[in-house]
């Protein structure tokens, strides 16, 4: 699947030739100092690293995965996860580059990606979100997205992929489609 959305930026599937940069584009959007020009930071919530370059590879190799990639002047600027779950699609790791968080590309990997699960018939997109981040939890809030009530426990496979500053937790967030 590859939509040209508009001629000076296309979304397209992520390949196993991408990870490097995926890798290095998703932990300077979440943790680190590179993370806080934007507004989307976890760095004061999570020591570690976001993802590594093998656990990027594994997503791209699911088959229930696709990581959706925003292109701009041949630069990879954002990717988002989806993951096929049933009729759901669950949207996870949007990522926007720190700089240019703020400018859309968000909004345009969101709305590509629930394009992605209409055309794979689900019925409505999930996703986890740490329940202490209010202004991401409002921004989902304003596109279409409601808290369900649901919350999970704060895990990661391993520590390399998140150390908690404080006792965190995930809400669940729907959205019909």
């Amino acid at each position: 699947m590859t939509l040209s959305l508009a001629m000076d930026y296309k979304i397209e599937p992520a390949t196993a030739a991408d990870v490097p940069v995926l890798n290095k584009l998703v932990n300077s959007a979440y943790r680190g100092e590179s993370s806080r020009k934007g507004w989307a930071t976890e760095a004061d919530l999570i020591d570690g690293t976001r993802i590594d370059e093998a656990a990027m590879l594994d997503l791209i190799n699911d088959s229930n995965t696709t990581v959706l990639k925003y292109v701009e002047n041949n630069e990879i600027l954002g990717c988002v996860e989806l993951r096929t779950e049933g009729d759901s699609l669950y949207l996870g790791m949007l990522t926007v580059k720190p700089d240019l968080q703020a400018k859309g590309i968000g909004k345009i990997l969101m709305f590509s990606g629930e394009a992605f699960g209409r055309e794979k018939n689900c019925k409505k997109v999930r996703m986890t979100v740490v329940s202490v981040r209010d202004k991401l939890i409002a921004w989902y809030e304003r596109h279409g997205y409601s808290l369900t009530g649901e919350r999970k426990p704060f895990k990661m496979p391993d520590e390399r992929f998140g150390i908690p500053r404080q006792p965190l937790e995930f809400v669940v967030m729907e959205k019909q489609l």
